[in-house]
């Protein structure tokens, strides 16, 4: 097999290996791309805050309960954040009556359960 590789390669073969580092192709560790962030609407005035998260492409669970009683101020949050989200093509979905879900582009929101709820 050396003759044929000495042939192939147009000179003579050799037994001897190279060791490789491979840890110097090895990118150095990012941090996460994107964060699951929490998120509680007390009023309009959080509303900045949550639309630069959405901005960050950071996924949002946001608990709507303590807005909950006035809902002319909760109806104009939840307008807002559709059209920021409308906007950074992310999707918005309810879960159960007191939490609300955004996503960023590249991710769509099943509102489909997997499981319970089905009869």
């Amino acid at each position: 097999m050396v003759k044929f590789l000495e042939r192939l390669m147009g000179r003579p073969a050799t037994d001897e290996y190279v060791e490789v580092d491979l840890g110097q192709f090895e990118d150095e560790p990012e941090g996460p791309r994107a964060y699951l962030r929490v998120a509680e609407l007390t009023s309009l005035d959080v509303l900045p805050e949550i639309k630069q998260e959405i901005r960050s492409r950071n996924i949002l669970l946001i608990d709507i309960a303590p807005m909950k009683r006035d809902k002319a101020s909760l109806d104009r949050a939840i307008g807002e954040l559709r059209k920021i989200v409308e906007d950074m093509a992310g999707d918005i979905a309810g879960v159960g009556d007191d939490l609300v879900v955004i996503v960023p582009s590249g991710i769509r929101i099943d509102r489909e359960k997997v499981v319970g709820g089905r009869d």
